[in-house]
């Protein structure tokens, strides 16, 4: 499925997506798919996974401690994709992943190889999207959608320039800094996503920041989607129930007033 027709689905439904971001090779090469799977049976609707790279320039304190335990069990781009290609999971797949992991195999190379093993879309927090053509053409002839991250530091002419050239929706970062848990709604969150829809029609998923139930209903009709990444990884770290985690967070991506089970979007075909 790819990243379009999910949010046309959820739109129809007045529902909002809930992607869930996991650190790629964590707490182990061996399981952390396992995790993966129980979030997309649990509700997530897409599934964001992170490169470790020892060099973040995003990343709050858990996604930082979870990439560094991931690169010391030793994992790499080339084993991730591995993994995922003898992995059936029928939820879109992002990846996340600096420049360098993806430019050291080399671009004529990653986007087949991403393709192959079930990759929808493409986060790169530092690829400036006025350095972007090449990663841009590449990507879209394998069908990849390259996702760009709107700030609310970036003036509005440039917000434009990121919201056109993204493709399956809109990365707004939610508050300047980097991710992890917070209390409450980002001051200016509102203000900022306010302006950013003014500026495109495509969906647009916030991230950075958000854990509770309460901060995902927040954000109303602002938003098409939220990402939640430093939560779950928390959740793991502590040994809490991952499906029960991701499921409260299902339900508040849900219209006001409607209750019940999470609508999961090709609801079990994992193995």
């Amino acid at each position: 499925m790819t990243l379009n027709h999910l949010f046309c689905l959820l739109r129809e439904r007045r529902e909002r997506a809930l992607i869930g971001y996991l650190t790629a090779g964590f707490p182990s090469l061996d399981n952390w798919i396992s995790h993966l799977k129980i979030m997309a049976q649990a509700g997530a609707d897409a599934l964001e996974i992170g490169v470790p790279f020892s060099d973040p320039i995003a990343d709050g304190p858990v996604i930082q401690a979870a990439s560094q335990a991931s690169l010391q069990n030793g994992t790499t781009l080339a084993k991730i994709l591995e993994q995922l290609r003898n992995t059936s999971i029928k939820k879109p797949i992002i990846l996340m992943s600096y420049l360098n992991p993806l430019l050291a195999m080399g671009s004529d190379r990653i986007f087949p190889l991403m393709k192959g093993s079930g990759i929808s879309g493409l986060v790169v927090p530092d690829l400036p999207v006025e350095e972007s053509a090449a990663f841009r053409r590449d990507s879209g002839k394998s069908g990849i959608d390259l996702i760009f991250l709107a700030s609310p530091a970036s003036p509005e002419t440039r917000l434009r320039k990121i919201a056109r050239a993204s493709r399956g929706f809109v990365y707004a970062v939610s508050v300047k800094g980097v991710t992890g848990i917070r209390e409450g709604m980002p001051e200016g969150a509102g203000d900022f996503l306010r302006k950013l829809r003014m500026n495109t029609d495509k969906p647009i998923a916030v991230g950075f920041g958000i854990s509770t139930p309460e901060q995902v209903r927040g954000f109303g009709n602002l938003t098409d989607g939220v990402i939640i990444g430093s939560h779950f990884l928390q959740a793991i770290m502590d040994g809490r129930d991952l499906a029960a985690e991701v499921n409260a967070l299902k339900h508040a991506t849900y219209p006001a007033g409607i209750s019940g089970s999470p609508s999961v979007i090709m609801q079990g075909q994992v193995s």
